[in-house]
């Protein structure tokens, strides 16, 4: 695996030279739409090196047990790791493992089924690279009553693709989360046994292989409750899965209006899968930030593996990034730009991406109409970062926001270097 920063003066002619790999495929695997490229660019090149691994070093370790454990050379670890002295190891340290034995992980991504864009042809594209497909949303009334989206022809073909159709119930009401519907229905036992049983009904009849849980802003008083309505789900699904999405958080925070409703640990009894939503560090309604710094991520999946059984946990990761006007003044909403776009924006516009080796996530800054803009995205450099993590944290796997949001780079990587089972 490769990863090439655009310098000044680099061609794709030059670097497709360099590494042995035609032009065209260089532009298919990273959503070029022209030649033009820009310093500070990131790009996949899918060479004919091995897959790769990642591995934090333990005591005993040597480069000659890995090359063992991962049935690859000493030579290929060392190679590798260049800045890294095999003869002097410290447990903690994380390295790179070329290796034929790729990283088994699970995959979700959602699909937003009220608003459908043309969604065969990229879900035909990625399908071996997913284990779930999430159909947002459903929602409810407050006597728990399933309002449905028109959904049938997107569960027969993921079922086509050997993808697992997960129904994803929100506590959506006139298009926004409310903390008041779900608190009526989770306090509700009525309510609350009536949304579970139409829950069941639902995927048994539609074929779903599961429920997808995405509350928020659930009141922090509900947190019991909300608890208590995964126990009962849970036990009326049976062996099917119960997923649930749960904002990012670094300690219990009880109280807190947006994660206080979430008992990390009592959700990871009760849950096949809790995918930890290490995304929107930055957000649309904040100032100028990352999307997910490295940094952050790694704090969240600290507290989040110390609650809940890791083989449970799915990292979040965000297949957009977002553009701010500046100066940014409160109450301002910035643009959502999915991430080939945020791409493709600076190359057009000639704009060298700079990569903040802290959060290791890319951004530049614009002006467009005589106004700054300032833009923070992924792209496979930050991605890594995170698989880095996740295979470190022994991780379950990934899922993504949103089927829609093309980012070739990352299909093209777990293609090369992942086990999606």
């Amino acid at each position: 695996m490769a990863i090439h920063t655009v310098v000044y003066g680099d061609t794709l002619w030059r670097i497709s030279s360099i590494y042995r790999v035609p032009i065209p495929t260089i532009q298919l695997v990273n959503g070029l739409v022209s030649d033009a490229l820009v310093p500070g660019l990131n790009l996949y090149i899918p060479d004919q090196s091995m897959p790769e691994r990642f591995y934090q070093i333990r005591a005993g370790d040597t480069y000659w047990k890995l090359s063992q454990q991962f049935q690859t050379t000493v030579q290929a670890i060392t190679s590798a790791n260049p800045g890294v002295d095999p003869n002097a190891l410290q447990v903690g340290q994380r390295i790179r493992i070329p290796t034929p034995l790729k990283y088994p992980m699970q995959t979700l991504i959602f699909i937003d089924a009220w608003d459908q864009s043309p969604y065969q042809d990229i879900l035909r594209e990625i399908s071996g690279s997913i284990t779930y497909l999430g159909i947002f949303t459903y929602s409810f009334t407050r006597e728990g009553a399933l309002i449905q989206p028109n959904d049938e022809a997107i569960i027969q073909f993921s079922k086509q693709l050997n993808i697992k159709p997960l129904l994803v119930i929100s506590n959506y009401e006139q298009n926004n989360f409310s903390p008041v519907l779900a608190e009526v229905v989770l306090q509700s036992t009525t309510a609350r046994g009536t949304l579970i049983k139409n829950l069941v009904t639902a995927v048994t009849n539609k074929g779903f292989a599961g429920v997808s849980i995405d509350f928020e802003f659930v009141p922090p008083t509900r947190r019991n409750e909300f608890t208590t309505f995964l126990r009962e789900l849970k036990s009326a699904l049976g062996t099917r899965i119960l997923q649930v999405n749960a904002h990012a958080k670094s300690s219990d925070m009880p109280t807190n209006r947006l994660v206080g409703f979430l008992d990390y640990r009592a959700i990871g009894e009760v849950a096949d899968i809790v995918s930890i939503m290490t995304i929107d560090y930055g957000y649309a309604i904040g100032p100028p930030n990352p999307i997910a710094p490295i940094w952050w991520v790694e704090q969240v999946l600290i507290y989040a593996t110390g609650q809940i059984n890791r083989r449970k946990v799915m990292m979040a990761m965000a297949l957009y990034g977002y553009d701010w006007t500046l100066p940014y003044q409160e109450g301002d909403v910035a643009r959502a730009i999915t991430v080939n776009n945020a791409q493709n924006l600076a190359i057009a516009n000639w704009i060298p991406i700079t990569f903040d080796l802290t959060a290791q996530a890319p951004g530049y800054i614009y002006r467009r109409d005589g106004i700054e803009h300032a833009v923070w995205f992924e792209d496979i450099k930050s991605y890594v970062a995170k698989y880095t993590q996740s295979e470190v944290y022994n991780l379950l796997g990934a899922t993504y926001w949103r089927l829609r949001y093309r980012f070739p780079q990352n299909w093209a990587y777990l293609t090369k270097n992942v086990e999606v089972g």
